[in-house]
């Protein structure tokens, strides 16, 4: 599938917003210089729970949506409806929608309203331009049977908009089990005029104390001597539960007599739980000291973190219907999944699907699972545990390849045997955890620079597509210019083209136009074969 480019998706609402696309190529005058914080206000404002629900609530009233319906120029049949509302620290907003039409959701429909501080509208990023009209009545004749595998639901109608002309179909999830142990949450989509299957979609997102992996660490707790329990009061409730090697429910909440957790080893259950739990609670402080996120979805809610999945499990999951990370205990159940990078990746995916919630299949796949790698390695450098060395590498604690090497390199994705370094017309047909390649090759480049470099007494030597030479400009700024781009220019159906543009206009917001960083963006994305049209 290659979903609509940007330019045929980013429609000017007024002259600034065309100003910032001829900026990307061009340049504007009075750009602030390379490294200059006065352009910053594009900087994520700190927000707590409590502001962040009221920005939503105040863009969810139907005048405000009708509003932007009406300049949006959609028909009488669609409606618009809040998922999240980003601020920065100059007062700008990023509403973004996600749209029905007579009732029915439609996927692939979902866009942002970028507006200034004052409430102009800026600018609008769709998934798709196309018009959407469509019969909404289907007769019995294509309309799936409810799946037998336990977990499967009913088929709803839905709109099926993400690529092409948009059409009336009908959404399955066939549930069950995956090959790997993992839950099956499969969504199908097919054509409800004809019965033709048009796309498909994997729902679980699955990833490659006294800590088995960070050493003695502070968790977050509650309770009272006899009774505590691994609940995170401070981090919105965060809990960790023991499965016992089952692969259902809830799973039974650890708790402690002493609040001295875990001895270090396998041999102590509680151990698997410090690890999760404490990289639930670095990753909740990562978000909101860099980004001003509080909590994955930015309410202040907690996640659940589940350890000790099924048996010889050897992977880890997020899965969004019970906001929650699921942890194997590996090979012979020896290296439970729960190392911080891991656990980082898991709970960035809960990031994803409440902002961009990039389709898990294709080119967009491929990009949801690089942002996931990308907050990992951004989660380590923040913690920078001397137990665990922030590097530009996936899973090199829990030996997954039962030989000492890591799930995934950035610096030459390769090296694993499987990941793309480079983007070509195939990546949209290659598993979504292998065209992850092409944008974590992206991200070392812009962070690190290519050749040989040495972070953290780590020796990496990363190569170009077109032998260039690249210099990065530091973790710091890559991953503001990532999560920017993914919170505010992303979509749904967005490529490895659409993710060049959105880089771009986010570094472009931060820096200006003229900046080293912006053409670092360019050349990173070049190097790895994603150039500019």
């Amino acid at each position: 599938m290659r979903p609509l480019t940007s330019k045929q998706r980013i429609s000017a609402l007024a002259a600034t917003a065309a100003l910032v696309a001829a900026g990307v190529t061009a340049g504007t005058a009075g750009a602030a210089p390379s490294g200059e914080t006065s352009a910053n206000g594009a900087l994520p404002a700190q927000l707590s729970a409590a502001q962040h629900t009221k920005l939503v609530k105040s863009a969810n009233t139907e005048a405000a949506k009708s509003a932007d319906a009406r300049a949006l120029g959609l028909g009488a049949k669609e409606k618009l409806h809040v998922k999240d509302v980003v601020k920065n620290k100059d007062g700008s907003t990023h509403v973004r929608y996600e749209r029905t039409y007579d009732g029915l959701p439609v996927l692939g429909g979902d866009l942002v309203v970028h507006k200034s501080a004052s409430g102009k509208r800026t600018g609008t990023t769709k998934a798709t331009t196309a018009k959407i009209a469509v019969k909404t009545e289907a007769s019995s004749a294509h309309k799936p049977t409810l799946a037998k595998a336990k977990g499967s639901k009913a088929p709803r109608k839905v709109v099926w908009a993400a690529e092409g002309k948009p059409v009336l179909a009908w959404e399955t999830v066939v549930g069950g089990v995956q090959k790997s142990g993992a839950p099956n949450q499969l969504h199908v989509i097919t054509d409800a005029k004809t019965g033709k299957k048009l796309f498909e979609f994997q729902g679980i997102k699955e990833g490659t104390g006294n800590s088995q992996y960070s050493g003695k660490v502070e968790i977050g707790t509650s309770g009272s001597s006899g009774k505590f329990t691994m609940t995170d009061e401070a981090r919105g409730g965060n809990k960790t539960t023991n499965l016992n090697n089952g692969s259902s429910g809830d799973g039974e909440l650890f708790t402690d007599e002493d609040d001295t957790w875990g001895d270090g080893t396998v041999n102590d259950p509680a151990t698997a739980g410090v690890d999760a739990h404490y990289g639930a609670g670095q990753t909740w402080d990562y978000y909101k000291d860099v980004h001003g996120r509080e909590g994955i979805a930015g309410d202040g809610k907690g996640a659940v973190s589940r350890v000790h999945y099924g048996d010889n499990y050897v992977n880890a999951f997020w899965d969004d219907s019970c906001f929650c990370m699921t942890y194997g205990d590996g090979q012979n159940n020896e290296h439970p999944l729960t190392a911080l990078d891991v656990a980082a990746h898991e709970m960035s995916h809960g990031v994803t699907s409440t902002t961009a919630d990039l389709v898990y299949a294709g080119e967009s796949g491929g990009l949801n699972e690089a942002t996931s790698d990308i907050f990992a390695a951004a989660v380590e450098f923040h913690a920078d545990s001397p137990e665990d060395t922030p590097d530009y590498m996936v899973g090199e604690k829990i030996d997954i390849n039962g030989d000492g090497t890591p799930l995934r390199y950035m610096d030459e994705p390769s090296k694993d045997g499987q990941s793309l370094d480079y983007w070509d017309a195939n990546a949209g047909d290659v598993d979504v955890h292998y065209s992850s390649g092409i944008a974590n090759h992206f991200f070392f480049l812009l962070s690190v620079g290519s050749g040989e470099r040495e972070v953290n007494g780590v020796q990496y030597n990363s190569p170009t597509k077109d032998g260039s030479k690249v210099d990065g400009i530091g973790i710091e700024k890559a991953e503001q210019i990532w999560f920017k781009a993914l919170t505010e220019q992303m979509t749904s159906t967005t490529d490895y083209a659409d993710a060049r543009e959105a880089t771009i206009a986010s570094a472009t917001d931060l820096y200006g136009a003229d900046s080293t960083e912006v053409e670092t963006v360019k050349a990173a994305w070049t190097a790895v074969n994603v150039t500019g049209s």
